[in-house]
């Protein structure tokens, strides 16, 4: 049992100083999906509010107007992905229809800094957001008063805590979330009670003694590197985008490796989405008809108020459907949110 718990736990686990690098087109790209002619890509690091310098890629219009100013969007996810998988594409593609964007690494992944690294922070994560706003603000072509910005999976459910702290940004779109705390606290479908959540806390803290006695950090399981065939579905279809040339990348966590485990403890302690009801501002909610995360979506949804949230439900979509599949995707809808809500 302690086996099982401590597996879902970690499986499923001075403000702004700015640095820019321009990547030329078809040099060193090193993205898992397809480079886009119309859109350049500048490297650009940025610091969040704990000092931590976060690696992003700024994604341009190359029919950029340099007399205008642009709504702008920040984009992060999925958990234990990389600015190179999922949340570059949908950066990628948001520029193409005409919007400024960065695509960024949290902190302690990736390209980002922070030590001990694939390390994940409730706290931290949802601030990484918030530096992303930081940033952007700043950019000379971003329009400070129209940023938002998209959420994936795990960062999802940061991106909508980030939304109810952070008033400038204007629209969010959260597309298959994950409820990290939640999912690590109660396991999936809220299966895990208070007696099974004390025995994972017993074991994640023996971990931090072990840990400190070692002076490293004790990896927690990942994907395998070989499915059965016996694994649950959403297990098959995490290894088929982080484990295939479709999604592979050397620097994602859930591409080689795991979290470090005692990262889980925080999750269990600090929930996230406390006051995501008082989020004034737009919120768009995308989720997968049959992914089996579905219900952290629509129950974020039922916290959320006003005539300016919706919820999205995809057809036939699971939830690896919308790290990568332009086909299901609603790209479009998620075009007309932004240009409504930034404007």
């Amino acid at each position: 049992m302690k086996k099982i718990l401590l597996f879902l736990a970690v499986f499923i686990i001075s403000f702004t100083e700015v640095y820019a690098v321009e990547t030329k087109n078809n040099e060193s790209w090193d993205k898992t999906f397809k480079q886009s002619s119309s859109v350049t890509v500048e490297k650009v690091f940025f610091k969040n509010r704990y000092g931590i310098l976060l690696a992003g890629d700024l994604y341009i219009p190359k029919n950029l107007d340099k007399s205008k100013k642009y709504p702008a969007i920040a984009v992060s996810g999925p958990f234990g992905a990389v600015k190179e998988q999922a949340s570059g594409l949908y950066a990628q593609t948001m520029a193409e229809k005409g919007f400024i964007t960065l695509a960024f690494d949290a902190s302690f992944t990736g390209e980002s800094s922070g030590e001990p690294r694939n390390t994940a922070s409730p706290d931290i994560n949802t601030e990484d957001f918030s530096a992303a706003v930081d940033f952007l603000s700043n950019y000379k072509y971003a329009d400070a008063e129209k940023i938002g910005i998209i959420g994936i999976c795990g960062f999802g459910g940061f991106g909508l805590n980030a939304a109810a702290m952070d008033t400038r940004i204007k629209a969010a779109v959260i597309s298959t979330m994950y409820d990290m705390s939640r999912v690590t606290a109660n396991g999936y479908f809220d299966s895990i009670d208070e007696k099974g959540r004390y025995q994972l806390k017993q074991t994640l803290n023996k971990q931090r003694t072990e840990d400190f006695k070692s002076g490293t950090y004790q990896e927690a399981p990942g994907l395998p590197d070989k499915l059965t065939g016996k694994e649950e579905q959403f297990v098959k279809d995490y290894y088929n985008y982080y484990k295939t040339p479709r999604g592979y990348h050397k620097r994602s966590i859930n591409s080689n490796g795991g979290w470090n485990m005692t990262s889980s403890l925080s999750f269990i302690n600090m929930p996230i989405l406390a006051y995501s009801n008082e989020i004034q501002n737009a919120v768009l909610i995308i989720h997968g008809e049959k992914a089996h995360s579905r219900y952290f979506s629509e129950d974020a949804f039922k916290k959320l108020k006003g005539s300016n949230k919706e919820l999205l439900i995809v057809k036939d979509a699971s939830h690896v459907d919308l790290y990568d599949n332009m086909e299901k995707i609603p790209f479009s809808k998620i075009e007309e949110f932004f240009h409504t809500y930034l404007k």
